[in-house]
């Protein structure tokens, strides 16, 4: 008996035709780079520059932990409840952060991209997202990866396709890799002035100036004994550009950089960096367009009218 919709010469899926968890990997590799971009949320799975990972990413047979190089859409971060009022009218997403109550991390990082375009130096992927519960507009989106010598860029452009007005914020979330290093060795650079306080459910609470506090790290500092999930803006630009800078023991330092106007918030964790932690131990700097809960705030959100687009270019440089 065939069972409706199946094709009843197609072989059965086994261990070695069972496709990844990831779905699709679409690697590019030039140079002295590799990169790697999958089905399943669009995400960059792994970078390698020189045979030395970037990215603390994860392997072609597992799932995606961590939300490791995922795509944050339409929103980044939780939404208290996963409740929010727009245009008069009060929504409810599903709970997918349990444990705090949050809708987390929008609502494309778990579903099938397309391949628009491969080049040997770029990939670019498609997704349409339709309404659903919680959501009741049409965004379509593209993410350009592309590898230079100056390094890896990400461009990625979001158009209301529908006819109401979209509420939409942006994040990406990638690790930097550490290897073997301890995280209280690791060094970096935020160059920003204000910072996001939060409550035990790691929703903001106030947004503060971070002169005379921890969270100061605009010169060049050991992690030490400070531990980060911690939303940063007001960060300094320099020509467009802020840059976040990761620098490992024995290791060429890492600069993550967004083009300011577009992207003017980072998150910036280092959860996953703990030698207890499972997987490849990271650093996200998390490129974003507004903290948590922005559709309840307002703080960042953008709202996108129909027909009207948001594009915003963010990378990642390996210094020398």
């Amino acid at each position: 008996m065939t069972t409706p919709g199946t094709d009843p010469n197609a072989a059965p899926h086994s261990a070695e035709t069972s496709p990844a968890p990831s779905g699709e990997q679409w690697t590019i590799s030039v140079g002295d780079d590799e990169a790697t971009v999958v089905e399943v949320g669009g995400g960059l799975r792994r970078w390698r520059r020189g045979g030395v990972d970037v990215l603390a990413g994860y392997d072609a047979d597992a799932v995606c932990t961590s939300g490791r190089g995922q795509q944050l859409i339409p929103w980044p971060n939780r939404i208290r409840d996963g409740r929010y009022t727009y245009a008069g009218t009060e929504r409810q997403l599903a709970i997918t952060e349990v444990d705090l109550g949050n809708a987390s991390h929008g609502l494309v990082r778990w579903a099938p991209w397309r391949l628009v375009e491969q080049t040997p130096t770029s990939i670019t992927v498609g997704h349409r997202l339709f309404p659903q519960p919680g959501w009741d507009w049409h965004l379509e989106s593209t993410t350009t990866y592309a590898v230079a010598p100056e390094g890896l860029s990400v461009t990625t452009r979001v158009e209301n396709i529908g006819q109401g007005t979209a509420p939409f914020a942006y994040g990406a979330h990638p690790y930097i890799a550490i290897g073997d290093a301890a995280v209280e060795d690791v060094e970096l650079v935020i160059p920003a002035s204000r910072w996001v306080e939060v409550d035990e459910r790691s929703l903001p609470t106030a947004t503060r100036d971070v002169d005379g506090t921890a969270y100061d790290l605009r010169e060049r500092k050991a992690i030490g004994t400070q531990r980060l999930d911690t939303a940063y803006t007001d960060l300094a630009a320099v020509d467009g550009r802020w840059a976040v800078t990761v620098a490992v023991p024995g290791r060429a330092p890492v600069e993550v950089w967004a083009d300011a106007d577009a992207l003017p918030w980072a998150q910036v964790f280092t959860g996953k960096a703990e030698a207890d932690q499972a997987g490849e131990h990271g650093i996200a700097v998390e490129p974003i367009t507004a903290p948590a809960d922005a559709f309840n705030s307002g703080d960042g959100l953008i709202e996108l009218a129909p027909a009207e687009t948001w594009t915003g270019t963010w990378g990642i440089s390996v210094r020398n």
